[in-house]
Order: structure tokens, then sequence, then C-alpha cells
């Protein structure tokens, strides 16, 4: 079958054969309908986040916003059956340890994640495995097609739960994002459909244009004033009750936990670059005398993708709004080199897997 692959760090990718998946006996392999292409896919490219675990060996097999269609399963699988078409998590989850016991599958103790970890290739290709597939596979209810569960992928549904759980958004919040990328565009979409008055700061004024289009009430074009924090404290008359960085550098983060009021909560949804290497240094006494909440926001649970599933479904949320583009797999090593430049608008998708 045809993947993409990641041969060399930063070196060009390239489209190859390799062998087709088998599955495990708490496996199932999907034939892969839909797959986001998303920054992660890009800092994985570059030979970032070894601090984290997600550095995988060369070659490797890109790729981790799959959704799919069940083509086979292993003999101790119980409730996945071929034909079905599911969501695949990119934070495959044991469902044994404490955490996955006790509703926190997204952060379990034995974490894979999907295309960034050499005990699952991913999903730039036509098949994908997926490991304890009764928990890590999310059947589509009937009203959801996986083509266009494509753009529910890491960003949307982390964005989810960042917005619905970790934060989480109520009915008439102050919510900033900083950073309108594919993972900002979504946490503006799905706070607005929470109840949030959501702002949103970028340096682009079209990605900003679009989160108007989802539902931001006011953007802030970080180039255009000198301390993006305080615009955002003047917006909302004192600061935000909830600020995300969706980016993932230090001025972002920086400027998301300055546009807090006193008692708001930022969460933390983009992973750092080489460049700080996961380290950000941050105004802790302003914490302390301002009682803000900082938390971080990783995937989301399998066992609550029905209350996303079930917004979407409600048409409350839209994922496909947020789909720039479609390629097919030939277009995806261009398409994340574009990435380096951050110009990226919303989420490219690739649908066409082989020749």
């Amino acid at each position: 079958m045809q993947a993409v692959l990641l041969e060399e760090f930063q070196e060009p990718l390239t489209v190859q054969d390799v062998e087709r998946p088998e599955p495990e006996p708490d496996g199932a392999v999907a034939e892969v309908i839909g797959c986001g292409i998303c920054r992660s896919d890009w800092h994985c490219w570059q030979g970032d986040w070894d601090w984290f675990g997600y550095r995988p060996d060369p070659p490797h097999v890109l790729g981790h916003e799959p959704t799919g269609r069940i083509v086979s399963v292993g003999e101790d699988v119980e409730n996945v059956e071929e034909g079905q078409e599911v969501a695949i998590p990119f934070n495959f989850a044991c469902g044994n340890c404490d955490l996955c016991r006790n509703g926190r599958e997204n952060i379990c103790e034995n974490h894979i994640g999907l295309g960034f970890m050499n005990q699952a290739p991913g999903a730039f290709a036509e098949e994908v495995h997926i490991p304890n597939a009764d928990l890590n596979a999310v059947p589509l209810p009937d009203g959801i097609d996986a083509e266009s569960a494509a753009g529910m992928g890491c960003r949307f549904m982390t964005s989810f739960h960042a917005m619905a759980h970790r934060a989480p958004v109520s009915a008439g919040d102050d919510v900033v994002i900083h950073g309108c990328g594919g993972i900002g565009l979504s946490a503006v979409h799905i706070a607005n459909a929470l109840g949030g008055n959501v702002i949103g700061v970028d340096l682009m004024d079209e990605k900003l244009d679009r989160a108007e289009d989802l539902g931001a009430v006011a953007t802030v074009n970080a180039q255009e004033v000198d301390d993006p924090a305080k615009a955002v404290r003047d917006i909302t008359d004192g600061g935000a009750d909830v600020s995300a960085d969706a980016l993932g550098i230090a001025t972002t983060c920086q400027n998301a936990v300055n546009s807090l009021r006193k008692g708001g909560t930022h969460v933390q949804i983009g992973l750092t670059t080489s460049e700080e290497e996961g380290m950000v240094s941050l105004p802790t006494d302003e914490f302390v005398a301002k009682e803000i909440d900082f938390k971080g926001s990783l995937g989301l649970q399998p066992s609550r993708y029905s209350e996303m599933l079930d917004m979407v479904e409600s048409s409350k949320l839209d994922p496909t709004a947020l789909v720039e583009d479609t390629v097919d797999i030939h277009q995806v090593p261009d398409e994340l080199a574009a990435m380096s430049d951050y110009n990226t608008v919303g989420i490219p998708v690739c649908n066409e897997f082989s020749n």
C-alpha cells in the first residue's frame, strides 16, 4: 500500500509502498477514508518533541487524524466489526490502567501516539492499525459519515476537550484564543457553540476573518497593537475568563496568560517547538495574586466522544466548516512543507490514498 514516509528528519517526505498492517489479537485495521494534515505532523517531521516522547525512529509513516472503515479485526475484538465507519483518536489507550479506569484514557499510563511513536505507524496511508480496538476505534453514528468526519481529528477533538472539559467554557464567558490555525479555529468554533464570547488573536487577517466566520465576536491582529494581551483586557473590560494558547510558542503562551482576569483559567493546547523544548517562563506571582488556573489539554477520551458527536449530529458543531482543502496522498508532503511558513488557514485533509 502507499504511505507518506519519514525517512530522515527535515528531509523531503516521500510517498512509498509499504506493507499493509495485520490486526493484532486485540486490534483492527481500518481503510483510511480521510486524514487531517496537522502542524503536529510537521513538528514530528522536523524532529521536535523528543522531550515529549513523540520522536519515532525513521523510517516511519506519519499521520494522526484519521477516520476509516474497518476491514479486519483481531480474534479478541468483541465490539468492533468489519464495515463499521469509525473515528480514530491519536491518543491510543490501554483501557486497564488507573487513569483509563477513571475516565482519563486520553492520558493513559501506557499512552501510544498514533504517527508519533514506533509502536503506531501513522495514517497517511491506505490502511492503519488500531490497537485495543474495542476502546480506540469510535463508531460513528449513522448521521455522520467518515468522509465528513475527517475534520474531527486531533485539532478538533483536542479543542473540544480543552473548551468543554478542561476550561470548561460556560455561557457568557469571555474566551480568548491565541493562534488561529487549525486547532485555534476549532477552539473558536467550539467555544462559541458552548456559549462563550470568543476573541481570536493572530498575525494574519485571513485567519482572523475565518475566526469571525466561526463565531468570534472580536479579533486582535497582534502585529497591529503594542500589547495583544492588553488589547484583550480592554475588549473584555478587565480580562478574559478563559484563555488558550493554540500555537505553543513562548509569546502566545505568555500573551494568553496575561489576557486573563482575576480567577481566570488558561488552557494550554499547543505543544512547544525546538526553540522552547517544553519550557516557557510564566508570571508565577500573577498566578498567585490573581488565583489563575493553568491547565493542559491532550486529545479527547474515546469514552467522551459521544458528547462531541452529539453536537455535530445536531448541527451545533460543524467540523467540515474548518476544512480548507482536500488533497491526495501525493500532495501531503507539499502541504506539510507549506506549514514551515505558518500560512495554513483551516484544516487540510487527505482523502485519496491510492493511484
